[in-house]
């Protein structure tokens, strides 16, 4: 009866810690007669802990690696958001309810994240979502009403906007696009009249589409009703480019909307600078090109531009520059994945290209960022989170899915597969058939939390 014990012992000091962090000085309220201000010292929500997260720290514990135990527990007890990825009304209310009921305990609020659109990740490793659009306005009504007065943020449909239907070939009439931007527009605005949640639209990050395109793309989908938009959700972008990325949104948001000009640039977002004009997106040390466009072509700064959140949870090794030249580069995205070229990998730079493309998904070497916080230091930023859950899979990451690739003929390991069909599923970065996106993936979250910066 021992080791059952233990084992309860285990899972009950988790929530004991985590009921821990419901002490203290009750969370700021947030003034809702201001949608722009959040406190600095605003309380976070810690969830419960992953099922298969408590199975690994009690084997970890059972295993007397104490340490790991202890990185893992102390990973468990951050903030992170609550993924609501479907179900029927009622039963994403049961969850939403759950969820603030344990916020009020804590005294603490809640971040939720909004992942159910028609058409969900474009059919890849995400795929699902609502059957159809009076389905997903159903389930939108079911968390907005459970919330009602209570106070929340939520995360409005990761990749939705960078990632349109029409980006991913599956709209050659352009309706589905069409109904992305309603089914947007819809749930901003049922969620936004909530007179305590702060909603933010999901933009990426500033290595996915070019500031001029998200900014067209945010405005479309109704960020004039929403607080603001996130960015580097699941990502591991660094900070400090997504501060960047964000200012040059709003920028250019007041730059396509200004007539003191005469209207000869008003809704045209694509002329604006951007992370990859003039600035060359993989050279950080160039980003002040576009600094100082902004600077000539705004005839004033921007009135009430908008705020965003930026996703810390797998960011904490990225650095501040990211030039080729730059000692750092192959530590950062898609740099790190030039160690693959070099021996013992050797692997053509073709397959370099595909890991480089493919570095969002199970990035080894990633860990956690700066602990969720609403006190940042920048008054664009409202707070950084952990959004994505850490240690969380990002999908299966392999060949099949077009976010890998791999030359075995010039190197592999014993225990690796040996045909086709094994191979294409298979994560040569990992040494293994990763989870399925969503899943606990035990050596990603050892990882994370190993390499946190700064350290747990």
């Amino acid at each position: 009866m021992f080791q059952p014990m233990r084992a309860r012992c285990i899972t009950s000091v988790v929530f004991a810690i985590t009921g821990l962090m419901a002490l203290g000085p009750p969370a700021a309220a947030v003034d809702s007669s201001d949608r722009r201000n959040v406190a600095d010292d605003v309380r976070f929500l810690v969830r419960s802990p992953d099922p298969a997260a408590i199975q690994q720290i009690e084997q970890l514990f059972k295993s007397r690696d104490y340490r790991n135990t202890l990185l893992l527990l102390k990973l468990e007890t951050v903030p992170q958001a609550v993924w609501l990825t479907g179900g029927t009304p009622g039963e994403v209310t049961d969850v939403v309810d759950r969820t603030l009921r344990m916020a009020d305990l804590q005294h603490a609020v809640p971040v939720f994240v909004a992942y159910n659109i028609p058409g969900r990740d474009c059919g890849s490793y995400s795929a699902g979502g609502a059957q159809t659009t009076p389905d997903y306005e159903a389930w939108v009504n079911a968390i907005a009403v459970t919330i009602a007065e209570r106070r929340a943020i939520v995360i409005l449909e990761p990749d939705a906007i960078p990632l349109l239907p029409s980006d991913c070939g599956h709209d050659p009439t352009g309706q589905l696009t069409t109904d992305r931007y309603a089914q947007l527009n819809y749930a901003v605005g049922a969620l936004a009249a909530l007179p305590r949640t702060r909603v933010y639209l999901d933009a990426g990050n500033s290595h996915w589409q070019a500031v001029g395109t998200i900014a067209s793309r945010l405005v479309k989908a109704g960020l004039a009703q929403a607080r603001g938009f996130s960015l580097n959700v699941s990502n591991g972008q660094p900070t400090a480019a997504q501060v960047k990325y964000g200012t040059w949104v709003g920028e250019c948001i007041s730059f396509a909307n200004d007539s003191s000009q005469g209207g000869s640039h008003l809704g045209h977002y694509n002329d604006c600078a951007s992370q990859y004009n003039p600035a060359d997106g993989n050279d950080y040390s160039t980003w002040a090109l576009t600094d100082a466009w902004y600077a000539s072509h705004l005839s004033a700064p921007p009135t009430n531009p908008p705020h965003f959140v930026i996703d810390t949870s797998r960011n904490g090794q990225m650095h501040a520059t990211n030039a080729t030249a730059d000692a750092t580069y192959g530590t950062e995205p898609p740099g790190r994945m030039t160690i693959y070229a070099l021996p013992p990998y050797n692997q053509p730079a073709t397959t370099v290209s595909t890991l480089a493309g493919g570095s969002w998904c199970n990035a080894p070497g990633a860990g956690v960022g700066v602990r969720p916080t609403a006190d940042t230091g920048n008054s664009l930023v409202d707070a950084f989170l952990w959004i994505k859950t850490a240690g969380e899979s990002d999908g299966t990451c392999d060949s099949a899915g077009g976010a890998r690739a791999w030359d075995y003929s010039v190197y592999s390991k014993p225990g690796w597969p040996t045909t086709s069909a094994a191979q294409e599923v298979f994560d040569p970065l990992w040494g293994l058939n990763d989870p399925a996106a969503g899943a606990w993936f035990p050596e990603q979250a050892l990882q994370l939390a190993q390499l946190a910066l700064p350290p747990l």
